[in-house]
């Protein structure tokens, strides 16, 4: 019998003020983003143990993505995605990343605008 297992650890609505924008006038200010954020991961260790030191934070997580939304100064939303997908997969145990980050206030007429993405992990040398 073939099993597989998909575990993800997520945020939803992460509200971050950060300076993202084409025009000089949003170069000048912050503006709100709301992101989710769904790292697939292996949470079976942390199921068993019960102890959060084999879990993914997702404190941490919503931690370094707000630090690096402000810190990144991004023009474009692609750009700030592509950036924070690379440094998520990077830093935390995960093979795939889906992220998506919208601005709320850039339309008046919508809701919201924004993008979103799906990275993977590089396989390593040990994977081949």
């Amino acid at each position: 019998m073939f099993h597989t297992q998909s575990d993800v650890v997520f945020v939803k609505g992460l509200k971050v003020e950060a300076v993202i924008g084409v025009y000089e006038w949003e170069r000048a200010i912050t503006q709100p983003l709301l992101i989710d954020i769904a790292l697939e991961t292996d949470i079976s260790k942390a199921a068993i143990s019960d102890n959060v030191d084999d879990a993914l934070n997702y404190k941490a997580v919503c931690d370094d993505v707000t630090e690096w939304c402000q810190d990144i100064k991004a023009a474009l939303l692609e750009h700030l995605a592509g950036q924070i997908a690379d440094k998520l997969l990077k830093k935390y145990t995960s093979h795939k990343v889906t992220l998506s980050i919208a601005k709320p206030t850039a339309i008046k007429q919508a809701d919201s605008v924004g993008v979103q993405i799906t990275r993977y992990a590089k396989a390593s040398s040990n994977d081949a």
